[in-house]
């Protein structure tokens, strides 16, 4: 509550009433010298109070927070009694907090009739005592005799799982596969796990926790039931059971919503970003560290070249990381000059990922370049975090839904290890790469030690930690150019980071209508909004 931007309001005698306070630093309540939020209307019965009530997204006045397209963290509270002379009260254990994009449009949840439901749900799957867990189970897709579109997903979360359920992938796979690889699921990325697995390459779907069903625009929609349209399916499902919990099973899913009658455009999703792998390294202790993951214009003119030369339209965005991501945001180049990003999150929130849907859409043609960059925060951390699939590892990654569909899946990159153990002193490798970390060969205080090893025993300050990250942002990059399935482009190994334009890294923002010419409006971190509904009912 510490510095929040307060409203605080009610239904005394009838009669509803609004104000605008604000918390200092040391969470005490002040009014507002600066009334800017307006009520709009208020009402009240046995069981509730409502209030609706507005304000500009920008007022100059230093105690309001800006309301941008970002996360906003909104607490809330209540209180049995009606504001008096005395001023407010404290609310008590009244109260509670949630992430919100107030800014989003969302997606319709309407769904027309003669839409068809199919659910994909594990069955009891036994979920471990350890912080991560990714489980898969393969689903055949609805049977239909001719081209459907699914128009519509729905996350099903096993009540009391919501914090349990991480994110959930449906991922394409060979369609050649049979009805027997649908019997089980199993661990992913096991040892032991079925080989028909190792087939499903391609993201179609991505659901991430916070996020609500997603509708798809009224002119695109998923296509089923073509030659080219996925059969089968792979159910991703990331447990975060960093309570480790004993016991725990479940039997979460998707739910699809499909219809024969068909919208004007095939959608397809891009995975773009930072390749997941441990060759992504963050130095413990520095409250900024930037990765930036690109999907080069070489790949993106060698694909839409070929397949859509006129380009393809991103309609939403599904920015994702771990606990360490701070802000991320997809930037978009043509011909070295930056355009507005696809998607930002300039406070991104773990356990709030949700679809961007975006108004306008935005038009990618041959030869652009995408960077996905992400900002993170390790002070607390002791070790280096890698790149990897737990959740105290890290990722930056971007799914692009767009049209007309075509055949590219992933656009990814990866900076180079060699300048990276450069940085620490590593002079020589163990050859031939026998072990997984491969070994140090020299110099001698990494002798004998993985990568990983060698980089977690390196003293780490935040001046070198600093250094580091410069450097890495220099390094070239690894790159891969995904077709669906298992084939790449031909643009793929490495190359040169592209140049980028420095002018649009700074953040801008205009004050609210009618300020003074010469108001300066900020861009705050966190935008807290408290609702005190003052209220005389059983709680």
């Amino acid at each position: 509550m510490a510095s929040a931007d307060l409203v605080i309001g009610g239904v005394a005698d009838g009669v509803p009433y609004l104000q605008d306070y604000f918390a200092d630093s040391n969470r005490a309540v002040h009014k507002d010298p600066v009334q800017n939020y307006r009520l709009l209307y208020g009402r009240e019965n046995h069981t509730h109070t409502v209030l609706g009530f507005s304000r500009d997204l920008e007022t100059c006045d230093p105690n309001d927070r800006a309301i941008t397209g970002s996360t906003m963290r909104v607490i809330w509270a209540l209180h049995r009694e009606d504001v008096g002379p005395s001023g407010t009260q404290y609310h008590g254990a009244n109260r509670g907090r949630k992430s919100l994009r107030f800014l989003n449009p969302g997606t319709s949840t309407n769904i027309p009739p003669g839409t068809s439901i199919y659910d994909m749900r594990n069955v009891n799957v036994p979920v471990p005592d350890k912080d991560t867990t990714y489980w898969c189970q393969m689903f055949k897709m609805p049977e239909v005799q001719k081209k459907h579109h699914i128009i519509r997903i729905e996350p099903l979360i096993q009540k009391g799982h919501e914090n349990l359920v991480h994110h959930i992938l449906l991922y394409q796979c060979d369609s050649s596969l049979n009805q027997s690889e649908l019997d089980f699921g199993h661990e992913c990325y096991h040892p032991n796990m079925p080989d028909s697995f190792a087939t499903c390459e391609t993201v179609v779907f991505a659901w991430a926790i916070g996020g609500e069903g997603f509708s798809y625009p009224v002119h695109v929609g998923m296509s089923i039931g073509t030659d080219i349209d996925p059969v089968y399916v792979l159910m991703e499902v990331h447990f975060d059971n960093s309570a480790l919990q004993t016991g725990v099973v479940d039997s979460s899913g998707l739910r699809l919503f499909y219809t024969p009658k068909l919208r004007t455009y095939d959608a397809g999703v891009i995975e773009t970003g930072v390749w997941v792998s441990l060759y992504h390294m963050l130095p413990p202790g520095l409250q900024n560290f930037t990765s930036e993951g690109h999907c080069t214009q070489e790949c993106l003119q060698e694909a839409l070249e070929s397949e859509m030369p006129s380009g393809v339209w991103v309609f939403s965005v599904l920015l994702h990381a771990h606990l360490a991501g701070r802000a991320i945001r997809t930037r978009h180049f043509r011909q070295q000059v930056e355009l507005p990003p696809l998607a930002s999150d300039d406070e991104f929130d773990f356990n709030f990922q949700e679809f961007q849907p975006l108004k306008p859409e935005h038009l990618i043609l041959p030869g652009d370049s995408l960077i996905t960059e992400c900002i993170y925060n390790t002070k607390g951390r002791r070790n280096m975090t890698w790149g990897g699939l737990s959740t105290k590892d890290e990722m930056c990654l971007s799914y692009l839904l767009y049209y007309p569909r075509v055949n590219l899946a992933r656009c990814e990159s990866l900076p180079e290890i060699t300048g990276q153990l450069k940085f620490i002193g590593v002079k020589d490798i163990q050859r031939p790469l026998t072990t997984w970390p491969f070994v140090i060969k020299s110099p001698k205080r990494y002798s004998n030690l993985s990568f990983t090893e060698a980089m977690d025993k390196f003293r780490w300050t935040k001046k070198r930690a600093k250094a580091f990250n410069e450097v890495v942002l220099k390094l070239p990059m690894n790159v891969r150019c995904s077709k669906v399935g298992m084939d790449e482009w031909s643009v793929q190994g490495m190359i040169v980071a592209p140049p980028k334009s420095k002018s649009t890294r700074a953040h801008t923002s205009l004050c609210s209508s009618g300020s003074e010419s010469h108001c300066y409006c900020t861009m705050p971190y966190v935008f807290i909004l408290v609702l005190l509904l003052i209220q005389n009912v059983h709680l």
